[in-house]
């Protein structure tokens, strides 16, 4: 028993611990990078060649149909995916409109659906690690940039007469609803070939983040005003900015199509000027929704394992984080949201039709409109806070007291008073670990959604396994005929030292579980204010669990001792099935396990029913252990009775 409390431990440690966050970005090809700049560089330039299928400038198509080219055979280059053949094929429809002379709009339009599809294909850093200094980045482009570009980014310093081709005018409008605060990034550390721009590598990131958001500010002169009111104003706007990224990728013309030139115009002036308003969010259900439409992208190129990974960052990264929250407002919609992720994530695994896919992407984002209203600040009221730490402390609290009240009881009517420091001690260590563990998630750390769902499963398997055993030797006592006997022969050998060490680390796991969880909720609804109504909630249901904890002991006093263990091994093997259940859904949301859903099974949480195969194929299992392992005690307890 000893070895396995040790490793019940240990391996409930390293769940926690030794996970990492589902990152997906990776270091991409150079070649893919380089590719990028020359797609960014054609939606910018080109109209300055082409205009109405004349050739505006034979030396400027010329560059045009030479950067296609080489964007086409740097992509052929690349190493092999599932999507390098739709984008050769992307890049081919590009050359063939720049050789036609196609319209401006249409060559944009493919470059930059390109664009965004290599990004997905062959993920690259898109964005600053920290807020760009615009202080630094005036200083360097002062620097390093004036002389060429002009100080007020009109390309008429000092030494641009001389150049040809000229400098860039970061000023000209026309040409910055173009190009993305990445695209200059890409500019400024690889220079620009056939021009006097070199490349910058030399300075740190960070400086070249600083230069390219100031140099990207030139052309939006307007008043911050107007776009500070539109972004603090409006929560769409904000979700469509979740992160630097999706602002560093975002052209103001895309930007444009979807609000409008002059709120587009307004909001780039402002965010360019005050990144720091974006970095300050945490606005998750906008990563869940950049994320879910990487995904399907993904999907629609055919590349289903990136696809798989997105929508797994899109919970795990996006939507996990909130999920404490949502639950105190609304149980029901956040209920329907893991079902709707779920589903999603298995027609992702099981290649659904694409028609599907889209509909399901549809379905989320409407969840996510419907939880966004339900997270929405003033929601947060003193009533609510009381009621969600109430219920969300009774809710999970209730599962590990019953399973401590069971272990007290027992040593109660065994005589047993000796070890019972130890299943306090494991009880009031749990709730430490959970201040300390109140303290890193709030102070110190950031506690990942993979993490968090990992600890939870695994925490509620090595706790389900244990049940199901100590319910199989209660029920078997509860049976015996001899049960006195065997108290004063065997159950001083059977608690030994090494025993009451195991009823500490069982005490301390499954507590330590549910406090874990119910630390995640009380985080999330510390962050909404209303302290005191929070605090007073929690009081309120510590008392009614010491309330209930007191009437099972009392009513376990008064029950015959054979009746105690019939009813204790019934309720542990029943608590086992619910955490088998509730284990395997908690690794099936860390992406650890597939999802195969069942559409004839109703979600039922408080029994740890969850509508997928292999949840219910983990219960049924451990339901056909309890059940055999009661009918193997019994048939044993018959053949003692009656002897040989």
């Amino acid at each position: 028993m000893r070895a396995l409390a040790h490793f019940l431990v240990a391996v409930l440690a390293f769940a926690t611990i030794a996970f990492p966050p589902a990152g997906l970005a990776q270091e991409t090809a150079p070649s893919a990078q380089v590719a990028w700049r020359l797609l960014d560089y054609l939606t910018v330039d080109y109209p300055g060649a082409v205009s109405d299928g004349r050739v505006l400038s034979q030396s400027e198509y010329a560059e045009m149909q030479e950067f296609a080219a080489s964007v086409s055979d740097r992509l052929v280059a690349l190493p092999p995916s599932a999507a390098q053949p739709l984008l050769i094929e992307q890049a081919e429809g590009l050359v063939a409109a720049i050789s036609r002379k196609a319209p401006a709009p249409e060559v944009a339009d493919r470059a930059r659906r390109l664009a965004d599809a290599l990004l997905i294909a062959y993920p690259t850093p898109l964005a600053p690690s920290e807020v760009p200094d615009l202080v630094r980045g005036a200083a360097l482009y002062s620097e390093q940039c004036a002389a060429c570009h002009g100080v007020t980014g009109h390309a008429d310093g000092p030494a641009a007469s001389g150049l040809d081709p000229r400098p860039i005018p970061f000023a000209d409008a026309a040409r910055a609803r173009e190009r993305s605060l990445f695209g200059l990034y890409q500019v400024i550390g690889q220079g620009l070939d056939g021009t006097a721009m070199a490349s910058f590598a030399e300075l740190p990131s960070q400086d070249r983040w600083a230069l390219a958001f100031y140099a990207g500010s030139f052309a939006f002169d307007e008043t911050a005003d107007r776009g500070e009111r539109l972004w603090t104003s409006d929560a769409r706007l904000r979700a469509r900015f979740p992160d630097l990224q999706a602002l560093t990728q975002t052209t103001p013309a895309a930007l444009a199509a979807e609000i409008g030139d002059p709120d587009a115009t307004a909001l780039t002036a402002y965010l360019r000027r005050h990144p720091e308003a974006v970095s300050q969010r945490s606005d998750n259900l906008g990563v869940t929704r950049v994320k879910l439409a990487q995904s399907l992208a993904s999907y629609e190129a055919g590349d289903r394992q990136l696809a798989q990974e997105l929508a797994l960052s899109a919970y795990l990264d996006g939507f996990e984080p909130v999920e404490p929250t949502l639950a105190a407002r609304d149980r029901a919609l956040l209920t329907r949201i893991e079902s709707a992720m779920g589903a999603f994530r298995a027609s992702l695994s099981s290649g659904a039709p694409l028609e599907e896919v889209r509909a399901q992407v549809e379905q989320l984002g409407a969840l996510m409109d419907a939880a966004e209203a339900a997270l929405a600040f003033e929601q947060a009221s003193p009533v609510s806070s009381f009621a969600g730490a109430f219920t969300i402390l009774l809710r999970e609290g209730v599962e590990a007291l019953l399973i401590v009240v069971a272990m007290i009881a027992f040593l109660g009517k065994a005589d047993r008073r000796d070890v019972l420091p130890y299943v306090h001690g494991g009880w009031i260590s749990a709730l430490v670990a959970g201040v300390l563990t109140w303290v890193a998630a709030t102070s110190l750390i950031s506690i990942s959604g993979a993490s968090r769902e990992l600890t939870e499963g695994f925490g509620s398997l090595l706790s389900a396994v244990v049940l199901i055993s100590v319910g199989i030797w209660m029920h078997g006592k509860s049976r015996s005929d001899a049960w006195q006997d065997y108290i004063k022969a065997k159950l001083s050998t059977a608690l030994s030292r090494g025993s009451a060490w195991f009823l500490f680390s069982l005490a301390f796991v499954v507590v330590y579980r549910e406090v874990f969880e119910t630390i995640l909720f009380f985080v999330a609804l510390w962050s909404q204010g209303a302290h005191l109504a929070m605090l007073a909630g929690a009081a309120t249901a510590a008392l009614a669990l010491a309330l209930v904890g007191w009437g099972l002991l009392s009513y376990s006093k008064r029950l015959p001792i054979s009746q105690f263990f019939s009813y204790s091994s019934l309720l542990i093997a029943a608590l086992a099935v619910v955490l088998a259940g509730k284990g395997f859904a908690g690794l099936q949301e860390a992406g650890l396990l597939g999802i195969h859903p069942v559409s004839f099974v109703p979600r039922i949480d408080i029994l740890g029913v969850f509508p997928t195969w292999e949840g219910l194929a983990a219960q049924g299992l451990a339901l056909t252990t309890i059940l055999v392992g009661f009918w193997w005690g019994g048939r044993k307890n018959a053949a003692e009775r009656h002897g040989p």
